[in-house]
C-alpha cells in the first residue's frame, strides 16, 4: 500500500473505474429481465448462528429458491480479533441442518469464490487503489489516541462522535512526509456530495445524508483489512448479487454503500431490508441468552421445519399466517412485497406446539416415521443403556407401534424418554403396599387382566379394550373403576399419572403386561 501511494503523488489521468459500467436500472419488487437471481448470507463468525441469523438467511434463501437462483454463504472474518474458533464451521453445519443449504459457500465451493472474506484482501486493495487515484479515497495518519481524544471530547458535548476528516486537506507534500515515518496508514472514503436516493423494496424511498452527520468512514484499516463498508461493496458486485436481503440495522449505512457504488462505477443491487426478530416483550434477541443458538434448539429435539415455521410465522412476508408450513410451502407462498417495516414478535413458548404439528406430518409418512423409529432408539439406548432389562424394546417394530399410538401427545422425540414415558423401556419397581393402598381387591383385578389378555380377544383395539376394561370393576363392591384404572396404571408404570390405561397396555404388548401383572401377583 505505501507503494501505491507513493504513486498516487505522482500527477497522471485517472484509470477507468473498475467493473461494469453505471446505468439506469429502473427498480422493481421482481427481477430483471434474462438477470439471474443471485443473494448473499454473510454473518461474521464471531458467534455460532442464532434465530435472527437464521431468519435473514432463510429469507434469502427462499427468495432465490422462488426465483431460480443462487444462494451465497459469504464469511465476513475480516475483524480477525473477534473470531471464535469453530463459528465458521457451525454457521455452515446448522445451515444444512435447517436445510437450507448454501449453493456456493467456503465448504462447497463456487465460481465467484474465495468466500471468505480474509481471502479476498487482493479485491479491496484492488478496489482501494482505483478510489485513491481518483480522489475519492486518502490517507489517515491519525493516531488511535487522538481518535480516542475526538470520541471522548464528543461525548462530553453529548454529540455523536465522528471523525473531523483532518486528514483529508493534505497535501502531496505531507502526505510523502507522513508515509515516510508511517508507511501503512488506514484509508478513508472521502463523503462528498448529495447522497443518492434509493427504493428499498421493503422500506420504500430512503436517502441518509451522511456526508452531513458523519466524518469520512475508514475503508481499509492499516492491517490490509478492509471495513464492513468497502468489503460488501466490493464483494457484492464481484460475486454479482443482484438482491441484498439483510437486517434493517444497514438501512442508515446504504446510502453510503452507495456512494461507493458511484465512486467505484458500479451498478449496485436491489435492497431490501428486513425488520427486526424480536423477543415476544419487544425486547431484543441476544446472544447472551444462550438459548437463542441453533445447536441449542437441535440438541433439545426441536425439528428444522419447526423453527423455520415460527420464525416466518410471526413475520410478513406471506398472504396469511398458518401453522405447520413446510419449506416447499414457504418458498411457493413467499412474496418480498409482501414483508413490512414491523418488527416480528417471536413467541418461542408457541415452538413446541409447532414441533408437535410437524412431527405428526413426519410420523404420518412411512419413510419420515422409519427416520423418526431410529432416532428414537438411539435416545433409548442413550437415555437407558444397561438399564433395560429386556432390549427387545429397542426393536423397530415396538418402537414405531410407540410412536404411532403416542403421535399428536408428544412435542419432541425426547419427550417420549421422560420419566413419564420411562414405563414404556424399563419396569418399574411397584411395591405391593402401593397397591394395597389403592384397592383391597389387587389380586382379583389382577386375575381378571391376565383372563381378559389370555382368551380370545388378545388382538384387541384400544377402543374394545377400553370397553373390557370397564367391566373389570363389575361385582367388587366399594371398588369403583376408577380405582380399577389407577390401581393398573401403577402397576404397569409405577406412575398415579399418564396415558389411557388401555393405551399403555397396547403399547407394551399383551405378554410384557402380563408379565407386569404376574408380578404383581407373586408380590
Amino acid at each position: 500500500m505505501a507503494v501505491l501511494l507513493k504513486r498516487l503523488l505522482l500527477p497522471g489521468r485517472p484509470p477507468a473505474a473498475l467493473g461494469r459500467p453505471v446505468g439506469r436500472r429502473e427498480v422493481s419488487l421482481g427481477t430483471d429481465p434474462g438477470a439471474a437471481v443471485r443473494v448473499r448470507f454473510a454473518p461474521s463468525p464471531t458467534g455460532f448462528l442464532h434465530l435472527g441469523g437464521l431468519r435473514t438467511a432463510l429469507y434469502n434463501y427462499i427468495f432465490a429458491k422462488k426465483h431460480r437462483g443462487s444462494f451465497i454463504l459469504r464469511l465476513e472474518d475480516t475483524d480477525q480479533t473477534r473470531l471464535v474458533p469453530g463459528a465458521a464451521e457451525n454457521i455452515e453445519d446448522m445451515l444444512e441442518w435447517a436445510g437450507i443449504p448454501p449453493d456456493e459457500s467456503p465448504r462447497r465451493g463456487g465460481p465467484v469464490g474465495p468466500y471468505l472474506q480474509s481471502q479476498r484482501l487482493a479485491l479491496y486493495a484492488q478496489a482501494t487503489e482505483a478510489l485513491l487515484k481518483s480522489g475519492a479515497a486518502y490517507p489517515c495518519f491519525c493516531s488511535p489516541q487522538r481518535l480516542e481524544l475526538l470520541k471522548r471530547e464528543a461525548l462530553r458535548n453529548h454529540q455523536t462522535p465522528r471523525y473531523d476528516n483532518r486528514c483529508r486537506s493534505l497535501s502531496q507534500a505531507q502526505v510523502a512526509q507522513k508515509l515516510a515515518k508511517d508507511p501503512k496508514p488506514a484509508i478513508r472514503f472521502r463523503l462528498e456530495g448529495a447522497a443518492p436516493a434509493f427504493q428499498d423494496l421493503v422500506y420504500g424511498w430512503n436517502r441518509h445524508e451522511v456526508a452531513r452527520v458523519e466524518g469520512d468512514p475508514v475503508i481499509l484499516k492499516s492491517d490490509g483489512f478492509p471495513t464492513y463498508h468497502l468489503a460488501c461493496v466490493v464483494d457484492d458486485h464481484h460475486m454479482r448479487v443482484s438482491h441484498v436481503l439483510r437486517g434493517c440495522e444497514w438501512l442508515a449505512s446504504t446510502s453510503k454503500h452507495l456512494l461507493l457504488y458511484q465512486a467505484l462505477g458500479w451498478q449496485p443491487p436491489h435492497f431490501a431490508h428486513l425488520p427486526l426478530l424480536l423477543n415476544r416483550d419487544g425486547s431484543k434477541l441476544s446472544k447472551r441468552q444462550g438459548d437463542i443458538f441453533l445447536e441449542h434448539f437441535a440438541a433439545a429435539g426441536f425439528l428444522p421445519d419447526a423453527l423455520l415455521d415460527i420464525i416466518t410465522n410471526c413475520g410478513s412476508g406471506f398472504a396469511e399466517n398458518q401453522m405447520g408450513r413446510t419449506l416447499p410451502e414457504l418458498i411457493t407462498q413467499f412474496d418480498l412485497t409482501r414483508v413490512t417495516c414491523h418488527s416480528a414478535l417471536l413467541d418461542l413458548e408457541k415452538l413446541a406446539e409447532f414441533n408437535r404439528l410437524h412431527l405428526c406430518r413426519l410420523v404420518s409418512d412411512g419413510t419420515q416415521r422409519r427416520q423418526l423409529v431410529g432416532k428414537l432408539q438411539a435416545l433409548v439406548e442413550e437415555a437407558f443403556g444397561s438399564q433395560l432389562q429386556d432390549r427387545k424394546v429397542l426393536d423397530a417394530a415396538y418402537v414405531e407401534r410407540i410412536i404411532l399410538l403416542r403421535q399428536g401427545h408428544f412435542c419432541r422425540l425426547q419427550d417420549l424418554i421422560s420419566p413419564v414415558h420411562s414405563y414404556l423401556w424399563t419396569r418399574p419397581a411397584v411395591s405391593r403396599a402401593q397397591l394395597d393402598a389403592i384397592s383391597e381387591n389387587v389380586d382379583v383385578i389382577a386375575k381378571r387382566v391376565l383372563g381378559l389378555l389370555e382368551g380370545p380377544g388378545t388382538s384387541l383395539t384400544q377402543d374394545v379394550l377400553n370397553g373390557e376394561l370397564k367391566k373389570l370393576s363389575e361385582g367388587l363392591e366399594g371398588t369403583k373403576h376408577s380405582n380399577v384404572m389407577k390401581l393398573l396404571r401403577v402397576a404397569l408404570s409405577g406412575q398415579l399419572q399418564g396415558p389411557p390405561v388401555a393405551e399403555m397396555m397396547l403399547s407394551l404388548g399383551s405378554k410384557e403386561v402380563r408379565e407386569r401383572v404376574r408380578k404383581v401377583l407373586s408380590s
